[in-house]
């Protein structure tokens, strides 16, 4: 959620055998805007020991219910890698024109670190440390946070950051106030594309090979709209405690028809022995 940018020493562009310091563009990539052309010069450097993070809490408790409920249902569903990362409002790092620019969105997938956990601390730097994230999401609140900033100075918005620095290749904006979800992807020009959900309103991920939807509904204690995962054949990505409860359920129509199955054998044994009829033990 929150945004963080600070200048960071020049750096020389060689050769570096500095593991925290990975050099992707040696040349200049320009991008194109509608009124000037900005030279980005990006690096992928880990989050330097001392740099302070903010503590701020998040908007509201409903975010970081809509972030768990994602993870739990691709857990379940055995759909995350041992080596995969999601994260829920933690930071995301890349050193844009020598400054260090974090972005923290409410929910990102990175389907590989190269690196053990632990070492994944306190931000995550992408191409150093595993991959660029396949998606990424926003949960819009009261608080503007910039989720359609394209401003491409310093320090530049969201939606720029995401579509231009890190290119990845899913944006999710979703407000679940009222349930609306958009669907940005990068298309050949590697600029965000709205999506037109399919017939059920949900929007294929083929990087995940699922969709990507809303339900409305009740879930840990809050009632109204929620984001979910369905695979490919249209089946729900159950969450952990719906997997409980249907396996109580099936338990207890087990338990019923257990019970029913008695019922009739001693109902057929009472008619045989009132016909004189003795069954042996």
């Amino acid at each position: 959620m929150y945004d963080i940018d600070a200048p960071f020493p020049q750096k020389n562009l060689g050769a570096s055998k500095n593991k925290n310091l990975v050099i992707t563009q040696v040349k200049v990539m320009k991008l194109m805007h509608p009124t000037n052309t900005t030279s980005l010069k990006v690096t992928w450097e880990k989050l330097p020991e001392d740099y302070i993070l903010p503590d701020d809490p998040v908007d509201n408790i409903t975010q970081p219910l809509l972030a768990m409920a994602l993870t739990d249902a691709l857990s379940v569903a055995g759909k995350l890698p041992e080596n995969s990362l999601t994260s829920t409002n933690y930071g995301i790092c890349a050193t844009v024109n020598d400054k260090i620019v974090v972005k923290a969105p409410d929910w990102a997938f990175i389907p590989e670190i190269r690196v053990e956990r632990l070492e994944v601390e306190r931000s995550y730097t992408p191409r150093l440390e595993g991959e660029i994230p396949l998606i990424v999401m926003e949960f819009i609140s009261e608080t503007e946070g910039g989720e359609y900033s394209i401003k491409p100075t310093y320090p530049p918005g969201k939606w720029f950051f995401y579509e231009q620095v890190l290119q990845v290749p899913n944006y999710a904006i979703f407000a679940p106030q009222n349930g609306v979800l958009e669907l940005y992807q990068l298309d050949d020009s590697s600029r965000y594309k709205v999506q037109k959900p399919d017939e059920n309103g949900r929007y294929w991920i083929a990087e995940m090979q699922l969709f990507l939807g809303v339900w409305q509904g009740t879930h840990d204690r809050r009632t109204g709209y929620w984001l979910r995962w369905w695979d490919e054949a249209g089946s729900l990505l159950l969450w952990g405690s719906e997997l409980v409860q249907q396996e109580r359920q099936r338990a207890e129509v087990e338990r019923q028809r257990a019970e029913q199955a008695e019922l009739r054998l001693q109902q057929l044994m009472e008619r045989l022995k009132a016909e004189g009829i003795e069954l042996e033990e």
